[in-house]
């Protein structure tokens, strides 16, 4: 059975265990260059180990450049993002699907969470352009083996919030860092003004 719309809430909770459709905030003292000041999509986690894509690192490579027939469907700026430094010669795909489309039945979409899907590239984009608002592309993708990611969160690398659907696919040049912040209850709002250079200067 097709699960409701979730509304979209400004005031997502915050919530320490992780799912897919999380989000993995970077704390303001990460200092590891694939990871700082990122905003990570949870994809699966389980005993296994966790998958997940960085929302808010665009490359300079259009889509259209690599994949031609997802480029119209494609969310601005439509550009390849780097998901994380793992097997950055692949691709991944996750989409947010239109508000009350039914995707049941429609091959190539598969749900990760509310209205966001993965979307396996190989299928027809005309066939599941319909159903979806937009989608993002991603070259490589960010892997935590079983219990790294637990490590990482007990020494505070990590926050973790509740995704929106709109995440997935924001405006571009959105400080998206320090909107999921923003979005949140005091006193974590607050980080949201956090200097990016502030070990430099």
């Amino acid at each position: 059975m097709e699960p409701a719309d979730e509304p979209d809430d400004r005031t997502a909770s915050t919530e320490r265990a992780v799912r897919p459709g999380s989000l993995l905030v970077s704390a303001t003292a990460m200092t590891d260059p694939s990871f700082r000041r990122t905003v990570v999509y949870v994809i699966e986690h389980n005993d296994g180990g966790s998958l997940g894509v960085v929302l808010n690192r665009a490359s300079e490579t259009a889509v259209h450049t690599v994949l031609p027939q997802w480029a119209p469907l494609c969310a601005r700026p439509q550009a390849l993002f780097i998901g994380g430094p793992v097997k950055l010669d692949s691709a991944l795909c996750l989409a947010t699907v239109r508000t009350g489309a039914r995707i049941d039945g429609v091959p190539g979409l598969r749900r990760v969470d509310g209205r966001v899907v993965m979307v396996d590239l190989d299928c027809d984009p005309e066939q599941v352009g319909p159903h979806l608002e937009g989608v993002r592309v991603f070259a490589g993708y960010s892997g935590w083996t079983m219990g790294q990611l637990d490590g990482e969160l007990q020494r505070d690398d990590w926050i973790v919030l509740s995704a929106l659907p709109s995440d997935v696919i924001g405006p571009p040049r959105a400080d998206l860092w320090a909107q999921v912040l923003r979005r949140q209850p005091l006193p974590l709002a607050l980080l949201a003004s956090h200097p990016l250079d502030v070990e430099r200067n």
